[in-house]
């Protein structure tokens, strides 16, 4: 007979290494852990989940318990590019930051319950923590995993990846160029980092603190070199002492809206003054006392810039940013905070000729590719008749609850149509006595008109916008990420732009509803979630943010 210490390995093993490493595993016999056989002078084995019943065995390294005691484990084959992480989709409460922000993988199947995951998650993840712990031990300084250009081939239809940034040739010396780079980057408030530190595990603390990150990420911002920089979480105090003089020793001019509540971090928008000229600036505030729904601080931002170039119409571009609700269950909250910013955009954009000039929006929107509101700000419209709430951004793979989104979603009083713009124009307001009165009249017709639309579950925008990045890998299919920390890696960041006509990456069907229009000419290619593990995930050493900064190329194209 086995040795009683021997029994019991199958149900509950706890294994402790170089006085402070401890891998535990608390699982039942059918969903243990296989262990390849080695000796335990070898290097540790890395688990893998097997069916206790056909696999377990019992290790051949096991000899006497003295023996097995008295061994030197090791971690030195235990790659952080194997760690999976497969999130908990638990909250704590409506108002809290998740334990998890969920994680979508398109064409993965996944049969086990949400409460298998949920401990098969907080093994892996205490596995990860441990290879981090144990990595850092060996190495003093993470490597870095470099991210290509990939310029757009206009005449193939394909991405030409290059090492260096190249100019593009493919185009007449006739029309008027006008090039220029723009940058979406939440470089994550450090006062969100100390609230959420469930969420940084895997590094170390020194790699956290505001005067490490603060360089990392103005040395990114240099070497980048963006025309118009679009950040998020920028918290109030750093703006004021360090980010907007640092930046404006770099040629930017800095547009701010810090968040309306508590949380003292917000979004900006920062340009250099070389390229362009500010037009006017228009903050967004999605908080509105008078409307229950609207409770959140979210805010965005609206710049209209004039580009320092010689030409013959008066160009403009509209650059937005924002930070949508993170809330996985509150939909209804994402879709009224996204037709708010729309309908700002839609107040800024238009042209004399009644086009629209050309339209980029950048930021942090909360929600994961193909979903609802992701396919809304794409496709232009959205029917939301039956939808459930938590799925609208995608988020949770198992959404809790089933609460479907009323129809109208928000109430009339917001003063945005189901088309996204503004019912009531902000200059009928300066107008006389006599006029708010013909006024008047006017509105109480268009209440009447409007009265189906109120019933209607069709959302709309009148803006054909495409994406800069894809999304996924095209040789493999493997997602791309941009953010990646302990619990989570997912794409939740995004720069749309409203296409030129004969642009070969935008969506088709675009229509000729603009001035000129933009034309993609390269992105800065994202990473895979193993890629960002193979330097310890984000933050690490070189990259002190958790998400990735974005980075596209454009040609102003004029007409």
């Amino acid at each position: 007979m086995l040795p009683r210490h021997v029994q019991r390995l199958g149900r509950d093993w706890i294994t402790h290494w170089n006085g402070s490493q401890i891998l535990a595993l608390n699982s039942p016999v059918p969903s243990c852990m296989r262990w390849a056989g080695q000796y335990p002078w070898a290097s540790f084995p890395l688990p893998v989940p097997a069916d206790f019943s056909a696999n377990w065995r019992l290790p051949s390294f096991f000899g006497p318990w003295r023996q097995f005691q008295n061994s030197n484990w090791q971690l030195d084959n235990f790659m952080q590019s194997s760690c999976f992480h497969l999130p908990n989709p638990s909250m704590k409460s409506e108002g809290e930051e998740p334990l998890t922000k969920k994680r979508r993988l398109s064409d993965q199947h996944n049969t086990s319950t949400p409460e298998e995951e949920t401990n098969f998650s907080h093994q892996r993840e205490a596995l990860c923590l441990s290879v981090a712990q144990n990595e850092e031990k060996h190495s003093s300084k993470k490597g870095t995993v470099k991210r290509r250009w990939e310029y757009f081939c206009q005449h193939s239809r394909t991405m030409k990846i290059v090492e260096n940034k190249e100019t593009d040739q493919s185009n007449t010396e006739s029309e008027a160029k006008f090039d220029f780079t723009v940058m979406s980057y939440n470089i994550l408030s450090q006062n969100l980092l100390e609230d959420n530190s469930h969420l940084y595990k895997h590094c170390r603390q020194r790699l956290l603190i505001w005067t490490y990150r603060f360089p990392n990420i103005l040395q990114e911002i240099k070497q980048l070199d963006a025309d118009v920089l679009c950040l998020q979480e920028v918290q109030e105090d750093h703006y004021r002492t360090e980010i907007k003089s640092s930046l404006e020793s770099l040629g930017y001019h800095c547009e701010y809206k810090m968040r309306t509540g508590r949380k003292p971090d917000g979004c900006a928008i920062c340009f250099k003054t070389s390229k362009f000229s500010l037009i006017s600036s228009n903050p967004v505030e999605f908080f509105r006392h008078d409307i229950p729904l609207l409770d959140r601080d979210n805010v965005g931002l609206v710049l209209l810039l004039q580009p320092r170039f010689h030409c013959e119409t008066n160009a403009a571009i509209c650059i937005a940013n924002t930070h949508l609700l993170y809330n996985p269950r509150r939909g209804d909250i994402k879709l009224t905070q996204l037709a708010m910013l729309l309908a700002e955009i839609a107040s800024v954009a238009p042209q004399k000729d009644g086009t629209y000039c050309p339209i980029i929006i950048c930021g942090d929107f909360n929600s994961v590719p193909g979903s609802p509101l992701y396919r809304f700000i794409k496709e232009g419209k959205l029917n939301y008749e039956g939808l459930a709430i938590g799925k609208v951004s995608g988020q949770e793979q198992f959404p809790r609850g089933q609460r479907i989104l009323p129809i109208p979603i928000w109430p009339k009083k917001l003063g945005i149509s189901q088309n996204c713009v503004y019912e009531i124009k902000k200059q009928q307001k300066e107008e006389n006595a006599g006029e708010k009165l013909e006024a008047a009249k006017l509105d109480n017709t268009q209440e009447i008109v409007i009265a189906s639309e109120k019933l209607s579950s069709k959302l709309q925008h009148h803006f054909k916008l495409s994406s800069v990045y894809s999304h996924y890998f095209p040789e493999t299919g493997i997602p791309e990420v941009t953010t990646c920390h302990s619990r989570s890696a997912v794409t939740v960041d995004y720069i749309f732009y409203s296409a030129a006509n004969d642009d070969a990456a935008a969506q088709p069907g675009a229509e000729d509803s603009f001035r000129g229009g933009l034309k993609l000419l390269g992105r800065l290619a994202l990473l895979t979630e193993k890629d960002l593990w193979t330097v310890n995930g984000l933050p690490n050493e070189n990259n002190s943010s958790d998400h990735l900064p974005l980075l596209a190329e454009f040609r102003l194209i004029e007409r």
